[in-house]
């Protein structure tokens, strides 16, 4: 859980409403353009959260609905089954560096913010900094990041983020696995160029 957006200040970043008709679309293609040109280079999403907190189960549950959409272009950890916290983030990060080589990650995170950008789902360069939110000291994760703005930061963190809405987690962790797999189908490993045809591939994804 990151405490608020400005910890990404000064890097490159876009924000997309979740509930915009064509969120995942915009997502797909802002993912594809900082996906690395060679393509036999492994891209491992890590889904960062707990189960045990509604506001912070927005990671698990989208990596949790990524495996079930079986996407073999990606890696995919940290899930419901498996969540990927605090307690071993560390030895995770270990796991995946030995088992894949120069793995470009995607970190994926909860976020808490302003109120107007409650809803927001933020992608951009540079790293997601797990326990921003709750004053813990974790390393950051990620060549570049996806965070979901569950709430509002600023006064009781923990407590905000164990009152968070579970519709609202549940409806952006939606439109984040969506816009990945629209990248999938965007983006072939077989191939040095993107396809853009995934208008007609993408059915699975609604």
């Amino acid at each position: 859980m990151n405490l608020k957006p400005s910890f990404f200040d000064g890097k490159l970043k876009e924000r997309i409403p979740h509930d915009d008709s064509q969120a995942a679309e915009q997502l797909a293609i802002k993912l594809t353009s900082y996906f690395p040109v060679i393509v036999s280079r492994p891209i491992v999403f890590v889904c960062i959260g707990t189960d045990r907190s509604t506001g912070d189960s927005l990671g698990p549950l989208i990596g949790t609905l990524l495996e079930e959409k079986n996407i073999p272009s990606f890696f995919i950890y940290g899930t419901l089954d498996d969540p990927i916290h605090a307690v071993n983030l560390a030895e995770k990060l270990k796991e995946i560096k030995e088992k894949h080589f120069h793995p470009f990650i995607i970190g994926i995170d909860a976020c808490l913010g302003r109120v107007k950008n409650v809803g927001m789902i933020e992608i951009g360069d540079g790293p997601v900094k797990p326990g921003a939110g709750v004053n813990k000291e974790l390393p950051p994760v990620g060549n570049i990041h996806i965070t979901g703005i569950v709430n509002v930061s600023g006064f009781m963190e923990f407590f905000v983020l164990q009152n968070t809405r579970l519709n609202l987690v549940l409806k952006i962790a939606k439109t984040i696995t969506n816009g990945i797999y629209k990248a999938s189908v965007l983006y072939s490993k077989n191939s040095e160029k993107p396809n853009y045809n995934w208008q007609k591939e993408s059915t699975q994804s609604k």
